[in-house]
């Protein structure tokens, strides 16, 4: 008996052991916003946590509208996402907020910005952005356009591991400002627009902008990682607009992948495996009024 009860105090403090070292992951979902099934920040990052939730290593934490309660929720992090609306207020540029994660990133934690959370002013977190994931959407200079790229090839990387040629319509943003040569980043996804696509009208404003159409021909990065001159990693991923996108399988292993890959944790050889139910799909909206009728 007594062997038995050291044998088993020895599997919970191995267990306990083990659940200490997972890498923790914070995912910021910003406040609700747009009509529904669009922005559906806090829908999206649950059902992201909920295809990590079998994966060893890592624990994926959700703080949902916006900046957690407490800055000691980033204690022990291995990375830290936002997912949620940019440009002036952008969760990481208000407050002390760039502060914070500049603190972090210096301890080598992983940075990630996903869709409108890739957007910040070129004068308050544009320069923090390049140093943190390698490029940003500039308003007016980037542009927003609806449209279906064809993502048909991928670099060798631990995050394009598993993930199968696809297309979904959403607002992918293009022509990003990047580090000096592009410095240390690295494309995940990349397609050309076409020039119907690149002449407009964008999501806002509406162009369309000489420099863009000037492009022709072009293929654009909508998916990139980044490795810090420090080690440290960031990724951007311009997609995740349309909350309904998060059912195509393959958008979906890319970015859990991602979250994997900035955190420093082990990517799976064929990338990071999730089914996900039309109810689970639909399941954790964020309440909005309905669209009305023109």
């Amino acid at each position: 008996m007594k062997r038995l009860l050291a044998l088993l105090a020895f599997g919970l403090a191995l267990s306990a052991a083990l659940s200490a070292a997972d890498k923790k992951i914070i995912l910021i979902a910003g406040k609700p916003s747009h009509p529904p099934g669009m922005h559906e920040f806090r829908a999206g990052a649950l059902l992201l946590q909920q295809c990590l939730a079998q994966t060893p290593g890592v624990k994926l934490e959700v703080h949902a509208n916006g900046w957690p309660a407490s800055d000691a929720a980033f204690d022990g992090a291995a990375a830290v996402i936002i997912y949620a609306d940019g440009g002036g207020k952008h969760p990481a540029v208000i407050e002390n907020h760039k502060q914070i994660l500049g603190d972090l990133a210096k301890k080598g934690v992983g940075l990630g910005f996903m869709h409108y959370g890739v957007e910040v002013l070129k004068d308050n977190g544009g320069p923090e952005f390049l140093q943190w994931v390698g490029g940003y959407y500039e308003n007016s200079y980037s542009c927003n356009p609806m449209w279906s790229p064809e993502f048909q090839k991928f670099p060798a990387h631990p995050v394009t591991r598993g993930v199968k040629p696809f297309s979904n319509r959403d607002e992918w943003y293009i022509n990003m400002r990047w580090t000096e040569g592009e410095k240390g980043v690295t494309p995940i996804l990349v397609a050309p627009p076409s020039d119907a696509v690149r002449a407009g009208p964008y999501v806002s404003p509406k162009g369309p902008y000489p420099h863009i159409a000037a492009a022709s021909g072009r293929p654009e990065t909508m998916m990139w990682v980044y490795v810090r001159p420090d080690g440290g990693r960031g990724f951007g991923f311009t997609g995740g607009h349309t909350h309904a996108n998060w059912g195509d399988d393959n958008q979906r292993k890319v970015v859990l992948n991602a979250l994997l890959w900035v955190a420093k944790a082990t990517v799976p050889k064929n990338g990071v495996e999730s089914k996900v139910t039309p109810e689970e799909l639909a399941a954790n909206l964020d309440p909005k009024p309905a669209q009305k009728k023109k």
